[in-house]
């Protein structure tokens, strides 16, 4: 059950600012702030104020003034929470901000736990639980496509394609059901063609829904992208290049990097995180050997591949290398070749590469890495690989790990009633399997929710929101 009492808290970042927002919400939040509250106009109370302004005026305690201040009012139910909300604007103090919450709990408020406030839009119908899940996303976001997404799943847009999928799903399992109270007279209301239909749609949608989690969750977190190559061909160079930082060690010497060496940057826009992989050769240091079977991993988890080929090598040595790679590529993954050290390369290999036939949209870039030459080009490559700029506000893709799997269950659930109606499951089954679906749709946007998962989820969330 919801938690009546009033709550506070510091809803800006830690530490000293120019200003921070001391936040309460519940049903004595104006009257708490109002106690403590006194206007420059004789008799002017905050308790009497209308909704969605803001007052200017003083925090005193015990005939002490604390601060200035401005306090907005909002009014429930028309608020973030649904309740009360008082947000008082202080100087940035740290005194002054733990003083305001001395203050407030002395009057009768509470801290408030963490994600509480936003806990608190969703139990009181303000926003489903992804909705709810995607304000920590947004808060989250350090880059423009993840943000992009974050902020269109906030605003609704997954739930709503659940919704309407629930909705429609609820409407023929009751009739599925109501058959079987009329077992004996053998009757029909659930028309087996309409659900059909129907379970195709879902499962369609569905499976565009969880497959679009790769994508998803690489923008959230930043775009997998593994460096591999043989031994000195410039892949840790290259790292340094797009980090604009000595990483990696650099060395003419084979065999340098034998783990693999990771970081994240934001490239206009997009975060990609860089895996700079142990060079691949024959050897037998058993080091460099886990270092190599390293490598393997990490291409085999990318979104982006970056071969890196030494244009110094002879054509069919180059070659090979590629070939090799093209059979380690699965659907999904983007290979750029990328040709190094073109300022010295072999003219002949350089030319060969040239008119080298590609495969699967792959893509090539000639490049000195030392140089940084054409260093951009292969940055626009990247970028276009992950195709993130033509994202739209509309797009629903799925960045949540427990969405994820709950799609993944309910796609399971729908694929047994498809197989079930084409197999002339009886009604009791059917409506089994479609009640399965609906329990997993359920879970994702809060109708069926345990106070576990509800605790799970909101003790991530920082205090004040």
């Amino acid at each position: 059950m919801l938690d009546q009492s009033t709550i506070c808290a510091i809803s800006t970042s830690p530490g000293t600012g120019a200003l921070a927002v001391v936040r309460l919400s519940g049903s004595d939040a104006i009257a708490i702030a109002g106690s403590i509250f006194q206007s420059p106009k004789e008799g002017k109370k905050l308790e009497g104020q209308a909704a969605n302004t803001m007052h200017f005026g003083k925090i005193v305690s015990n005939g002490q003034v604390i601060d200035e201040v401005v306090v907005g009012l909002f009014r429930a139910p028309h608020s973030f929470t649904g309740e009360d909300i008082v947000e008082i604007s202080c100087h940035g103090s740290v005194f002054i901000q733990q003083k305001l919450l001395e203050i407030l709990v002395g009057q009768g408020a509470r801290l408030a736990r963490p994600g509480e406030f936003t806990q608190r839009a969703f139990l009181n119908g303000k926003m489903d639980l992804s909705q709810a899940e995607a304000v920590a996303d947004v808060i989250a976001s350090s880059n423009a496509a993840a943000h992009k997404l974050a902020l269109n799943q906030m605003r609704g847009g997954f739930s709503s394609e659940i919704g309407e999928l629930r909705a429609r799903l609820l409407h023929f399992t009751a009739m599925v059901e109501l058959e079987l109270d009329f077992a004996e007279e053998d009757v029909e209301f659930a028309d087996r063609t309409e659900l059909r239909k129907l379970a195709d749609k879902v499962e369609k949608l569905l499976s565009k829904l969880k497959d679009s989690f790769q994508l998803g969750n690489a923008i959230k977190n930043g775009i997998p992208v593994a460096i591999v190559g043989e031994t000195n061909v410039g892949k840790s160079t290259l790292l340094n290049a797009l980090l604009n930082e000595d990483k990696a060690i650099v060395s003419e010497i084979h065999g340098t990097t034998r783990d693999v060496i990771e970081d994240v940057v934001n490239i206009h826009g997009t975060a990609f995180r860089f895996f700079d992989t142990a060079g691949l050769r024959e050897t037998i240091d058993h080091i460099e050997s886990l270092g190599i079977e390293r490598t393997w991993h990490k291409l085999s988890e990318a979104t982006v591949v970056l071969l890196v080929v030494d244009t110094q090598n002879p054509y069919p040595v180059v070659k090979s290398r590629i070939d090799m790679i093209r059979k380690r590529m699965t659907e999904g993954q983007q290979l750029i070749i990328v040709a190094n050290k073109i300022d010295a390369g072999n003219p002949e290999t350089i030319g060969s590469l040239e008119q080298l036939v590609l495969e699967n949209n792959e893509k090539r870039v000639f490049m000195a890495a030392r140089e940084k030459r054409n260093l951009n080009e292969l940055i626009d490559l990247m970028i276009s690989a992950v195709n993130t700029d033509k994202i739209s506000q509309e797009d629903v893709i799925v960045t949540n790990a427990r969405h994820y799997e709950n799609l993944k269950n309910a796609h399971e659930a729908i694929v047994r009633v498809l197989q079930g109606l084409d197999t002339g499951l009886t009604g009791d089954f059917l409506s089994q399997d479609i009640r399965e679906c609906l329990h997993y749709l359920g879970n994702i946007t809060g109708e069926v929710s345990t106070h576990e998962v509800l605790g799970h989820i909101f003790k991530n969330f920082c205090i004040g929101k």
